[in-house]
């Protein structure tokens, strides 16, 4: 099984999301969260919710306060020397069990999930809650077999081990894109496996889907504070759950610009940061032209283009470029955008107005500098919503422009040519991320040539740029905008944990 998603994107974006002072007579309100209890935001306010792909109310959101955090991270503290207790077989069997809830509300998720995010029904959203319960799955069997160590010493009358213990409460703030498997799969699950409590507060134009998560998570027995779900906006809960002297870590997935911020606030906290890519994927002049036109398009297009993983940048040896782009114009016209519940529909809306405002400035960008849109290029008409960008093609790009440079974050496939092994990798290097790559080639020596020299945390070779699994290490590498830290597996438990040696003396 492998998944074609990765982490996620820009912030917690509000423009042009309203906030009223009551939500409609009978809507679905979500609430906090905090010690086992369902509480309302303490801020009076709430976050109205409508549909990218259909543009109905899906319903309204409680905004929190820092006093909310306050009181999810007691909660939090009062739970966690319980669960650490509860020892870790206890816990595995503990996630197998939310697995199966999660599992067993599969339609009624993935249909919140299409309303509340975008993505489509039957292409996308239910493999996301089959990938949400994976992620417990995965934690609790990992967890199982999290081996320390023993050491020998010098002095022979003495021993020496080493074992893993939780950090304590984790401060987890979840994105947008993939609001129900990735927090299950990075963070939660691992948390729960490894005796941590949580406070989570998920990004809140996707918020709805957490509520419902949550109402899994207590059907499933997830003991009283053991996770604490705080509702609201990123600059103030997301923020003070980040500076609270009682989290002990901070765990995030979103934008560099918003890591940077949580880096700086979360300074002397342990930190996992899963940010922002624009990931090269280097097509090879022996490649199979056909096979990485297909792949690198679905690396492209795959949910709308909002995979922090995406393939968001194609370098093209010149000799195939021609060939490789009538590939790529191919699988663009392939790609169904319309009613989200339909099982036709392939691609589905941007998520939030700010983002398709960027993905716009971006192609902009590139035809004032003369490149050419040979697919798409604009908002797709005549669907349920404006927040519907077409499967764009561009090409004659230069190293300046913006969709070489930054993350663009929707459904394009810009194509950069080159001559020389040496100009690819330059051309890979020139934009300041470095969280995932992919390489197309015929060739054994190529591949580790490239995959050796690109700076990025994993290099897919002959498979698109966002392939992964949830047990393999994937995250961004040293020097770039891309994060720190390592999730997947064992890699996320040893994150969320402190290794612990002790020595003893046998004669004693």
């Amino acid at each position: 099984m492998s998944f074609q998603f990765h982490s996620s994107l820009p912030g917690l974006h509000l423009r042009g999301v309203p906030i009223v002072d009551a939500p409609a007579t009978g809507s679905f309100v979500g609430t906090n969260y905090i010690g086992g209890q369902w509480l309302p935001g303490s801020s009076g306010k709430f976050l109205q919710i409508d549909s990218p792909s259909t543009g109905e109310r899906v319903g309204y959101l409680a905004l929190s306060t820092r006093a909310d955090v306050g009181k999810a991270v007691a909660a939090a503290e009062a739970a966690r020397e319980s669960l650490r207790r509860m020892g870790v077989f206890a816990r595995a069997a503990l996630c197998m069990k939310v697995a199966d809830a999660i599992d067993a509300r599969t339609e009624e998720l993935a249909r919140l999930l299409t309303l509340e995010q975008g993505k489509p029904f039957h292409r996308e959203a239910k493999g996301e809650i089959g990938a949400a319960s994976l992620g417990w799955r995965n934690a609790a069997e990992q967890m199982k077999w999290l081996e320390g160590a023993s050491f020998p010493l010098m002095d022979p009358n003495k021993r020496a081990v080493s074992f893993y213990q939780p950090k304590g409460v984790l401060a987890v703030i979840t994105p947008w894109n993939f609001p129900a498997a990735l927090p299950n799969l990075y963070y939660l699950g691992p948390a729960i496996a490894s005796g941590n409590t949580v406070v989570w507060v998920p990004a809140p134009t996707t918020s709805l889907i957490a509520v419902k998560l949550m109402e899994c998570f207590i059907e499933a027995g997830l003991p009283e504070g053991a996770i604490n779900l705080v509702l609201g906006e990123g600059a103030e809960v997301g923020d003070e759950a980040v500076v609270h002297p009682g989290t002990q870590a901070v765990c995030f997935t979103g934008s560099s610009a918003t890591g940077n911020v949580i880096a700086a606030r979360g300074a002397g906290k342990p930190l996992m940061l899963e940010l922002g890519g624009n990931g090269p994927t280097i097509v090879l002049a022996d490649a199979d032209v056909d096979m990485a036109a297909a792949q690198a398009g679905a690396g492209c297009f795959a949910n709308a283009g909002q995979i922090c993983t995406a393939t968001e940048r194609l370098l093209v040896h010149e000799s195939i470029h021609d060939r490789f782009v009538e590939g790529l114009v191919k699988v663009a016209g392939q790609v169904k955008l319309g009613d989200a519940f339909a099982p036709d529909t392939t691609m589905g809306p941007i998520n939030n107005a700010a983002t398709v405002d960027k993905v716009l400035a971006h192609l902009d960008d590139a035809r004032a500098r003369g490149a050419n849109i040979v697919a798409g290029g604009g908002r797709a008409e005549g669907l349920a919503t404006n927040l519907y960008v077409q499967p764009s093609v561009v090409t004659g790009l230069g190293v300046d422009s913006l969709l070489n440079k930054e993350e663009s974050f929707g459904p394009i496939a810009p194509v950069l040519a080159f001559r020389t092994d040496e100009e690819a990798l330059a051309l890979a290097a020139s934009s300041r991320y470095g969280l995932s790559a992919a390489v197309f080639t015929a060739s054994v020596k190529n591949a580790f040539t490239f995959a050796e020299a690109l700076k990025v945390g994993i290099v897919n070779i002959n498979e698109m740029s966002c392939y992964w699994e949830p047990h393999i290490p994937a995250g961004g590498a040293a020097g770039t905008a891309s994060g720190l830290g390592r999730t997947g597996g064992r890699h996320t438990l040893q994150e969320m944990c402190d290794l612990k040696t002790v020595t003893f003396d046998v004669t004693r």
